[in-house]
């Protein structure tokens, strides 16, 4: 009998991908394309990465230059010209993945200028493999929620020109439609095309001063993508636009907080006006507010008010983590857990917007940490977020603040968390009232499984 012999593939590293000074992309062979987290240095290959999702962007980054893994050396190696023609400098090539995914290396690269900032994107490791491209990912949320498939632009402007006859004198409509048509934003084209969430920005105000805000930013070297809001709407008008939403969308959920605003728990007058006019209306769809939670009396009139679920936008569990990054103004990350445990203990539902780093977040410090304050306060949901922020200026912050051991990998740190809470919900975007308590599985093929190796480039 002839006994049938099964051979463990081995893994194929990914061709390094890098860009020129015009900024074309393209392989350079003899180099395999590298990750990194914090101070490991990671060679991608097919036990580590996947195919790279619809909708993701790639970018190369100037007045940097790549670390790429040398394939006849078998080390790490920093280009600064293009082997293959002298005096051509390289740059590194980074993608900005579509939302549903965590980043699990940042692209490996060196700063050539340390006072240049990164604009405020995440910056995913990629690599070449076969026929496309690949990257250091790992899926949290299988919702098509914005896939741009389903967001074709003369359908939005539809929704618009269909949105200005139902409701032509709101302010607020107005604002979302320069979310969807000049901005992009997917919770605004959501919105015009009738289906999931509908954002509610109310807020010109906030109370922190973040380094990685997106409409407001005091640090000139690094530019804003889109503009603050800046009007508080009536309660007439807020409810007018969720309540077209809820009535037309099944398992509607419409939020506060969005990029385009402050914290809009600096609006809350107007949105305690308008959440009571909801619920006079209607007991359908799930009102939630997405806040850094740092006015706990406020929040509770909210929440007397119907609002039904909050999300608490977070980078560390640590107060001086938190600080370093979310620098408040007159609150501090006490007030923050006294909103968690206000909202636990009036039967809210809780989640937490993890902004998420390789090689801080996974870090073994943040671990231990995180799941402390999850046994302290049982949040029901995390909403695993990539941090928009230059990596390497973020973990050059957060090293100064706190000392930090050598990266678990955040496939380990996902798998660890689930293993120690099993009831916590994993996901990307904020769950109906419909689908609490339902917990998402990730796949766990193809993603990182070590922590990597030093290298010194």
């Amino acid at each position: 009998m002839r006994v049938k012999k099964f051979h463990k593939k081995m893994p194929k590293t990914l061709t390094a991908l890098v860009a020129d000074a015009s900024g074309n992309i393209f392989e350079l062979e003899g180099y395999a394309a590298m990750g990194m987290a914090d101070a490991a240095f990671i060679p991608l290959d097919t036990s580590n990465t996947i195919p790279m999702p619809f909708g993701s962007e790639l970018m190369y980054l100037p007045r940097r230059s790549p670390v790429l893994f040398n394939l006849a050396a078998g080390a790490a190696e920093t280009l600064r010209e293009n082997p293959y023609a002298p005096g051509e400098p390289l740059f590194p090539v980074a993608a900005f993945h579509s939302p549903g995914y965590v980043n699990a290396y940042i692209s490996a690269y060196r700063e050539n200028d340390p006072e240049d900032y990164l604009p405020l994107f995440s910056y995913g490791a990629v690599g070449w493999l076969g026929k496309g491209f690949h990257s250091a990912l790992i899926r949290v949320d299988s919702e098509p929620r914005q896939d741009l498939r389903q967001m074709p632009r003369e359908k939005v402007r539809e929704g618009v020109n269909k949105m200005r006859k139902s409701i032509p004198e709101n302010r607020l409509c107005r604002h979302l439609e320069t979310c969807a048509l000049e901005y992009g934003c997917p919770a605004g084209k959501n919105f015009f095309l009738g289906r999931y969430e509908a954002p509610l920005p109310t807020s010109p105000s906030c109370n922190a001063r973040c380094l990685g805000c997106i409409s407001l930013q005091k640090n000139e070297r690094i530019s804003c993508s889109q503009k603050r809001i800046s009007f508080i709407p009536s309660p007439e008008e807020i409810a007018e636009v969720a309540l077209h939403h809820i009535r037309h969308v099944k398992q509607a959920v419409v939020s506060f907080g969005q990029g385009c605003e402050g914290d809009p728990l600096f609006a809350a007058r107007a949105i305690e006006g308008a959440i009571r006019i909801i619920r006079a209306e209607t007991e359908e769809g799930t009102i939630n507010m997405n806040t850094n939670g740092s006015r706990p009396e406020v929040l509770k009139k909210l929440f007397d008010a119907g609002l039904d679920s909050i999300r608490i936008s977070m980078n560390s569990v640590r107060e001086n983590c938190y600080t370093a990054y979310f620098r408040p103004a007159g609150y501090c990350f006490s007030h923050v857990a006294e909103s968690i445990d206000l909202a636990l203990a009036m039967g809210k539902f809780v989640s937490v917007n993890y902004l998420n780093c390789p090689g801080f977040t996974d870090s073994p410090e943040e671990a231990e940490s995180f799941i402390r304050f999850r046994k302290a306060r049982p949040v029901h949901f995390i909403q695993w977020r990539n941090l928009n922020f230059d990596p390497v200026k973020y973990w050059q912050i957060m090293n100064q603040t706190e000392q930090h051991g050598p990266s678990l990998g955040m496939k380990e740190l996902l798998k660890g968390i689930r293993r120690e809470f099993p009831d916590l919900g994993y996901g990307y975007f904020n769950p109906p009232k419909e689908k609490w308590g339902q917990t998402e599985e990730f796949p766990l093929k193809n993603i990182p499984e070590n922590q990597g190796q030093k290298q010194t480039g």
